[in-house]
C-alpha cells in the first residue's frame, strides 16, 4: 500500500505550494479509482491534517475564497504550468475582482510574473457574453461556467498578444492554459505599479492614452471596450493598459459603441482631474479610428473568419 502523503489539502499560505496541493489531490483521485479499503482511513488522516492547518486561515470567508479559486481542475492546470516553469510558486493576491484574481508569481530564476485565474464559479461571465457574441475570432463557445471562464482566459491572452505585437504598452503575455493566464508582472519586488486612478494625471498622460487607443484600433485591430482609470497603470511616466478580456475585434458589431464609451470614460476622468480634453468626441473617434479603406476592412474580416475556423 502506498504511504499516505502528509500534505495539506487546502493550505492558505503566503506562498501557495501548488505541487504539494496537487499531489494530495492526485493521491485521493487514484485511490478513489482503485477503491482501496484503506481509503476511508486516508480521508480521516487528510481531514485531520486539513483541520490542523486550517488555523492559518484568518476566517471562513478567506477559506471560502481559496476553495472558490483553486478548484481541482484549476489546481491541475497550475501544476502543469508550474512544471513548465511558467512560475515556481505563487505569493499573495495583487488584484481581486468578481471574475478573476491575479497572483504574484515567481519563476525559478526569480523573475516575477502575474498569474491571472478566472474564477469558474463566477456568475458574471454570462452578463459579458456581449463581448464575445459577434467577435468572429471566437465562434465556438461552451456556455457552461468552466467553458466561459476558459474562453475568457484565452480571449485575454489573444487580445494581449495582438496588442503587444502592435507595439501597445501592455503586460507581455507569456502563456495560458484553461482558465489561467500568465503574463509579465508590471511593478517591482511584488508591488504592482499604481493605477491611473491612484496617480497624478497630466496632459501628457491624456495624450499618451489617446495614442494608445489609436494604436490598439489601427494596428492591433481591437477596441479595449472596458477602458477606464482603473485598468491603466502608470510606471515611470508611461501608461500601461491591462484587463483585455473584454476587448473585441474592430469588426465586432458593437465595436464603435464600445469605443465611444471608452472615449467618454477617458474624457470624464481627465476632465475631473482638471486636464483639458478634446470635447468633440466625434472628432476624437475619427482620430482614433484613422483612415482604413473598405478593402482593408474586408480583408480583416476574412482573416478573422479564417482564424475562427481554426479554433
Amino acid at each position: 500500500m502506498a504511504e499516505t502523503p502528509s500534505v495539506m489539502l487546502f493550505p492558505f499560505q503566503t506562498i501557495y505550494d501548488i505541487g504539494r496541493i496537487v499531489q494530495s489531490l492526485k493521491y485521493v483521485r487514484e485511490r478513489d479509482e482503485k477503491g482501496e479499503e484503506s481509503l476511508q482511513k486516508f480521508h480521516k488522516e487528510a481531514e485531520r491534517i486539513d483541520k490542523r492547518d486550517r488555523v492559518i486561515l484568518k476566517n471562513e470567508e478567506e477559506r471560502s475564497v481559496f476553495e472558490e479559486v483553486f478548484d481541482r481542475k484549476t489546481l491541475m492546470i497550475l501544476y502543469d504550468l508550474s512544471n513548465a516553469d511558467a512560475f515556481a510558486y505563487l505569493n499573495g493576491v495583487i488584484s481581486s475582482g468578481k471574475e478573476a484574481r491575479v497572483y504574484w508569481g515567481v519563476k525559478s530564476d526569480g523573475t516575477d510574473v502575474a498569474v491571472k485565474i478566472y474564477v469558474v464559479a463566477s456568475s458574471d461571465y454570462k452578463k459579458r457574453l456581449q463581448y464575445v457574441d459577434g467577435d468572429p475570432r471566437f465562434n465556438k463557445i461552451r456556455r457552461d461556467s468552466r467553458g466561459i471562464a476558459e474562453l475568457w482566459a484565452r480571449k485575454e491572452y489573444v487580445n494581449l498578444k495582438q496588442a503587444f505585437n502592435a507595439g501597445v504598452r501592455v503586460p507581455r503575455p507569456l502563456t495560458f492554459q484553461g482558465n489561467v493566464v500568465v503574463m509579465e508582472f508590471i511593478g517591482k519586488a511584488g508591488i504592482p505599479a499604481p493605477r491611473l486612478i491612484d496617480s497624478k494625471a497630466t496632459k501628457a498622460d491624456y495624450t499618451d492614452l489617446i495614442k494608445s487607443m489609436a494604436l490598439i484600433y489601427q494596428k492591433a485591430d481591437l477596441v479595449h471596450s472596458d477602458l477606464s482609470e482603473y485598468n491603466v497603470m502608470k510606471l515611470e511616466k508611461h501608461l500601461i493598459l491591462f484587463d483585455f478580456g473584454s476587448a473585441v475585434s474592430i469588426v465586432h458589431p458593437s465595436a464603435e459603441e464600445f469605443l465611444k464609451r471608452d472615449i467618454s470614460n477617458v474624457n470624464r476622468f481627465f476632465s475631473k482631474r482638471g486636464v483639458r480634453v478634446e470635447e468633440d468626441e466625434e472628432k476624437l473617434l475619427a482620430k482614433i479610428r484613422g483612415k482604413r479603406s473598405k478593402s482593408e476592412e474586408d480583408e480583416l474580416q476574412m482573416q478573422n473568419d479564417e482564424e475562427a475556423a481554426l479554433v
